[in-house]
């Protein structure tokens, strides 16, 4: 029989052919979106009855939080908390559609409107942690610590840390946010509206305009944060970002300077200039397994394929391995096999999620993680005072970009501009680009030095290598590429 007779017969019913594939789409979205929920729960879980530095019991409240308590009698010491914070579409610079809207792959799909109600009018929701210390009840006129995560991860990357770090400072609060467009906040799509813009950074010693499509995906997630910051009503903050939410991060200080009481960049992307670093060599040096799928990832970036796409289009079980031996590869310090998998389920799911914030990642970076416009020459502008590296031991990402930065800005304050940032380099040891979760103590201890708390840490503490002025000592590991576990090919960053 032919198509277009079978078509025709009355068993065919295209609307329904049509209806039953959009519900079954809709069913995996869900599925997938609860199964990040519970593996986000589940890490909240290990974060409490492991990473508190205290002994502790669990007593969920009915909002929907949870406490922990030394014992059943006496006061909760920490209070963890899942929130949603809307914002207004209106104030992302996302592209609009015909209707006023911006579509979201994610949120809003479980309503239909009405025929008359303004689509504009609706708001992106950010998705995000909040624990809470009654430890230290003195410091809480203290700013609090807001983190955001790396390229494919989300707020819980820092499940290890949330506790520990609310123990010592930024007033007993940190929170962690799903950025615009990652975890179980809103996924619009992401197409940026491009306003040309005259803004200038000192590169090379001149200036020249930025790319008009990197500063206009910067600004969805430099806005879509401040408006997170209005609705919590926080003033000033020390705001600490991973990997690409360092870079972002960067951006979000330059544009609100006022909001930011210092700046910890953990492994940041897009710092060094590519132009100062021998690339080629350094590929020459890798291994020709390395260097052949190098450069698949250089063609496919160039066209916006990005790796979280790659692993959507692999079958669901192939994928979920790949990324079960990535966990297992990349973070051999977790030796709970359950925390090994709810880590593995978080990330997978993550990345299986309809892709958005991902597609800016061409927009910001180049294929190598360096910037189309280089933070080293963008710090010493900053009119933030305080700036913190903190990088692995064995970190990918280049430790000597943030020397250099620091060595930028103190030659500029040595001239006597005192407006200029002071910078601190830190390095943690046994650990590379995923440091929080590697050596997470040591990394705590780095986050509460760079707030200027170091007087609060127990005599014990491991404290981390502190860079003087150059990188004469041996400390960290020379940048390898595809040599070494912590260098090869990675699914997130």
């Amino acid at each position: 029989m032919k198509l277009s007779t079978f078509m025709k017969t009355p068993a065919f019913n295209m609307t329904s052919l049509v209806s039953s594939l959009f519900n079954s789409k809709k069913a995996v979205l869900s599925s997938r979106i609860e199964s990040m929920k519970s593996a986000e729960s589940a890490l909240m879980t290990f974060a409490m009855n492991r990473f508190s530095d205290v002994d502790i019991m669990l007593h969920p409240h009915p909002d929907g939080s949870v406490s922990n308590q030394k014992d059943a009698d006496s006061t909760a010491t920490h209070t963890l908390r899942i929130f949603d914070t809307k914002i207004p579409q209106s104030a992302v610079p996302l592209k609009k559609g015909l209707n006023g809207s911006t579509e979201c792959q994610v949120y809003g799909h479980e309503r239909k409107k009405k025929r008359n109600e303004k689509a504009a009018d609706d708001d992106f929701v950010i998705h995000g942690i909040e624990v809470t210390s009654h430890i230290h009840q003195e410091d809480k006129t203290e700013a609090p610590l807001v983190l955001l995560h790396g390229y494919m991860n989300g707020a819980l990357y820092f499940y290890r840390n949330l506790l520990g770090l609310s123990n010592q400072c930024f007033g007993g609060t940190v929170y962690a946010l799903d950025m615009l467009g990652w975890g179980l906040s809103s996924r619009p799509r992401f197409e940026t509206t491009v306003e040309k813009k005259k803004r200038g950074f000192t590169k090379k010693k001149s200036e020249e305009a930025v790319n008009d499509e990197t500063y206009a995906a910067e600004q969805v997630f430099v806005e879509s944060l401040e408006e997170w910051r209005k609705a919590h009503k926080i003033d000033k903050m020390v705001l600490g970002g991973h990997s690409m939410g360092g870079y972002l991060s960067v951006a979000y200080s330059e544009k609100y300077p006022e909001r930011v009481e210092r700046l910890i960049l953990l492994s940041p992307a897009g710092v060094p200039d590519d132009q100062k670093v021998d690339v080629e060599g350094r590929l020459k040096e890798a291994s020709m397994s390395y260097r052949v799928v190098i450069g698949l990832v250089r063609k496919l970036y160039d066209k916006g394929v990005t790796p979280a796409a790659f692993l959507r289009t692999l079958p669901e079980r192939r994928g979920r391995t790949m990324v079960e031996n990535y966990i297992e590869r990349r973070l051999p310090a977790i030796t709970c096999p359950d925390e090994r998998k709810n880590l593995s389920e978080y990330l997978y799911t993550n990345a299986a999620l309809p892709g958005s914030g991902e597609d800016c990642l061409n927009k910001l970076l180049k294929p190598t993680a360096f910037g189309i416009n280089p933070l080293v020459y963008r710090i010493p502008s900053l009119k933030v005072k305080h700036v913190s590296f903190i990088y692995g031991q064995n970190d990918w990402m280049d430790p000597s970009a943030g020397v250099q930065a620091k060595e930028l800005c103190d030659m500029r304050r040595i001239e006597g501009n005192d407006d200029i940032p002071e910078v601190q380099v830190y390095g943690v040891r046994d650990a590379g680009h995923l440091l929080m979760l590697e050596n997470w103590k040591e990394f705590n201890n780095a986050v509460i030095m760079s707030a200027g708390k170091e007087h609060r840490l127990p005599r014990h503490a491991s404290k981390p290598f502190k860079v003087a002025e150059s990188l004469s000592s041996n400390f960290f590991s020379p940048p390898r590429w595809g040599n070494s576990k912590e260098e090869e090919v990675s699914v997130s960053s």
